[in-house]
């Protein structure tokens, strides 16, 4: 097993070259760069000082195209523009891998530090929708497997899929009104995670502020992701509960709780391991931009959108190499959560 972890860990420093290789190709192919932005917004200021009268008269359009020269060469040179494309790809390569991330074009803060501010929203909303569907739905879905064709399966799956079918911005719109003081109740509260005044509260009112603020978006965040995971673990639990080990087993005399959760649940269960380590970090830095940006949550996602659409190439670099990390890092995971429920599997080479 460790020249397996070996082997993948070897394997996500040419992956992690490729994504790096790709994402600076793409961003050299994209119009409109730092530069172009930078020129844009001094031109833009300069016609809110001076009338378009008053700009004629100082200079003409000779001086006008030498300044606008001069001014593309000074930031080319303040964001190493000016070096050939190799020099600032590796630039680039060193900065990534030794997590030197620099300083954001625009925000002028490093990007580090940008990164651990949203770390709290994109944690918590994170953390919570991982604990909430989970909790939620492998238990419902081992229940929706045992009774089968009853009631209570098709209402749950009639209920399950008609969330799944409502976009999360539709319904955090819904609940705003209902709820949010749009036109009936004000109930929840609809900015960030904490009141005003959150630090001079006691504990226990902190708990309670910080929880009621997770309400309305946590509702939207998880009602969608209710489906797929309950009926993979439906059909998985179904799927084994009709094989042949099962039958001898309640022909033993086994009670059906003891056939359940010591023979079917272990096997039943490896198809959601499987995926387990991987939803767990996604959840922590994904989601819904609509719905962040809906209940003025600022995490990790708004921010790598608001950097791709002013070209902030640090901040676009450094968080796709970070979700990169945790993607390659959740996909080994997921392989050794197999072992920990089979120790059967094996990702050795069988021998010959």
């Amino acid at each position: 097993m460790w020249t397996y972890i070996l082997k993948r860990l070897l394997l996500m420093i040419p992956t992690l070259f490729g994504i790096v290789l790709i994402t600076f190709i793409v961003l050299q192919l994209v119009p409109g760069g730092p530069v172009e932005r930078m020129i844009a917004q001094l031109r833009a200021s300069t016609r809110g000082r001076e009338s378009g009268a008053a700009l004629a008269l100082h200079t003409d359009q000779r001086t006008r195209t030498e300044i606008q020269q001069e001014q593309v060469e000074y930031f080319q040179k303040l964001y190493g523009f000016d070096k050939p494309v190799y020099v600032q790809f590796g630039t680039w390569l060193v900065r990534l891998f030794t997590f030197d991330f620099g300083e954001s074009y625009y925000r002028h803060k490093k990007v580090v530090d940008l990164v651990l501010e949203k770390l709290p929203v994109s944690i918590s909303l994170g953390a919570w929708s991982f604990v909430l569907t989970y909790l939620t739905c492998i238990p419902l879905g081992i229940r929706k497997a045992v009774r089968h064709g009853s009631r209570f399966d098709a209402i749950t799956s009639m209920l399950i899929l008609v969330g799944y079918s409502i976009p999360g911005f539709v319904l955090g719109i819904f609940l705003i009104v209902l709820f949010g003081g749009g036109s009936f109740w004000s109930v929840f509260p609809l900015r960030g995670l904490t009141s005003d005044g959150f630090a001079a509260f006691p504990w226990w009112q902190k708990v309670l502020d910080y929880l009621w603020h997770l309400v309305l978006p946590l509702t939207c965040e998880v009602i969608g992701s209710f489906a797929v995971l309950t009926l993979l673990t439906k059909n998985s639990f179904l799927d084994e509960i009709h094989r042949q080990y099962v039958q001898t087993a309640r022909a033993r005399g086994l009670s059906p709780r003891r056939v359940l959760f010591k023979h079917v649940f272990r096997n039943a269960i490896i198809p959601i391991i499987l995926g387990f380590p991987g939803s767990f970090l996604a959840l922590f830095f994904t989601g819904s931009l609509l719905i962040k940006t809906l209940f003025s949550l600022d995490g990790l996602g708004l921010l790598s959108y608001e950097s791709i659409i002013s070209r902030d190439y640090p901040v676009v670099m450094a968080t796709l190499f970070f979700f990169s990390l945790l993607a390659l890092v959740g996909n080994l995971l997921s392989d050794l959560s197999l072992i920990l429920a089979d120790p059967r599997i094996s990702f050795e080479s069988a021998p010959r």
